[in-house]
């Protein structure tokens, strides 16, 4: 094997690797894309059951806590 061959060689196994690693970064940004979309999901959904729970309690009556159930 000349040393142009073995430099060809070289350079495909480079271009190679970094084709892989340009989809395997591809995938992992599709990845964290949709992580962060199911964050801020849950994120939303976190506020909107936080403002119903203080919507609840602005409108519970004040008074005595409720007795524990007869099992107890």
């Amino acid at each position: 094997m000349s040393d142009r061959d073995a430099l060809t060689a070289r350079v495909d196994a480079l271009e190679m690797r970094a084709t892989e690693q340009e989809r395997t970064i591809e995938d992992l940004n599709a990845t964290i894309l949709s992580q962060w979309k199911e964050i801020e999901s849950l994120n939303r959904q976190i506020a909107r059951l936080g403002a119903q729970i203080q919507e609840i309690e602005a409108h519970a009556p004040a008074g005595e806590p409720e007795p524990p159930p007869p099992h107890y």
